[in-house]
């Protein structure tokens, strides 16, 4: 009888290898079952609701059971012949601009500093002061961002009133959107954001530092030379991940921020899909536009994966 090859042997000695790792710790694997159930039936599960794009949705007969529409990219042809179709795919990408591309240095720049501190009581508090506004839904935040805001009983219009200045609507004023979302943006998210910067860089090799040190490096040079290399397959992995949020600009955030006066500039596709899936009761439409959204959001994963993987170390490519 012949002795199996070695490349028949191979997978069952990986086989047997991963079944040793298996029961070997299998305790930190029960940690995993709450985390894989969680998924499976908020995100696997609910994913055949993507179904809805090409069906006539009727209440009578179900999801299960509803009609294909005909033809099935009815809905999708109805967005791209959509009047201000266009319009909002604009929105959505100039604030995605300002989230992503202009926001995303900034927990870096933040971790780095809070890095730098030497008083861990002083480091401890900017911490916590940081990331609090994180844990505030987007309902609080916009009351004290209209707290501060509104044009009879904010903050910063009676301040101007008593300097003599005139009082700003900048609520409902299209000029000011963009900067009331912007920095509200940071002032919610920075902290929060920074945290996984700091972990990466608490794993920095201290003895770096300390020969840069000796070599006459200042401070800045060796934030620059040792501290910020050392995190970029961190970076450059948040940095993938986060552009396949492209069209996705946080709902919340510009369905709060939106008035009548600004509406030319604020509704998106997010704020577009609950308007027509949740007011108006188009199900299957506002699911073709919500996978409009996403194929965009997966395409452009690819797209920057495939451009860092060129750039940069193969290592930090996600695949």
């Amino acid at each position: 009888m012949s002795k199996p090859s070695d490349s028949e042997g191979k997978p069952k000695r990986e086989k047997r290898r991963y079944k040793a790792l298996l029961i070997e710790y299998h305790q930190l694997y029960l940690f995993l079952l709450p985390a894989i159930a969680f998924y499976i039936l908020f995100s696997y599960i609910p994913m055949y609701g993507v179904s809805l794009a090409f069906r006539e949705y009727r209440f009578d007969k179900g999801l299960f059971f509803s009609p294909i529409a005909n033809p099935w990219y009815k809905y999708f042809r109805s967005f791209y012949n959509y009047y201000n179709s266009w319009g909002i795919i604009r929105n959505t990408l100039v604030i995605n601009f300002f989230k992503i591309i202009l926001y995303f240095p900034m927990p870096i720049i933040f971790a780095l500093m809070l890095n730098e501190v030497r008083s861990n009581r002083f480091k401890r508090a900017i911490q916590t002061v940081s990331y609090l506004p994180h844990f505030m839904s987007w309902v609080i935040a916009y009351v004290l961002i209209y707290q501060f805001l509104a044009l009879d009983t904010g903050i910063f219009n009676e301040v101007r009133a008593l300097w003599g200045q005139p009082k700003i609507f900048f609520t409902n004023d299209i000029q000011y959107f963009y900067p009331v979302m912007f920095i509200s943006h940071i002032w919610k998210n920075i902290g929060f954001s920074a945290i996984i910067y700091l972990a990466a860089l608490a794993g920095v090799d201290p003895e770096l530092h300390e020969a840069a040190t000796i070599d006459g490096a200042g401070r800045f040079r060796r934030m620059w030379h040792i501290s910020l290399p050392s995190i970029r397959y961190t970076v450059a992995m948040l940095f993938i991940l986060g552009l396949s949020q492209a069209l996705s600009a946080g709902w919340d955030q510009i369905y709060l921020l939106r008035t009548p006066g600004n509406m030319r500039i604020a509704d998106i596709l997010d704020t577009y899909v609950i308007q027509v899936g949740l007011k108006e009761g188009q199900f299957g439409y506002a699911s073709a536009v919500d996978l409009f959204k996403s194929v965009i959001g997966l395409t452009l994963i690819f797209i920057t994966n495939s451009i860092v993987k060129k750039m940069t170390d193969k290592e930090i490519a996600l695949f």
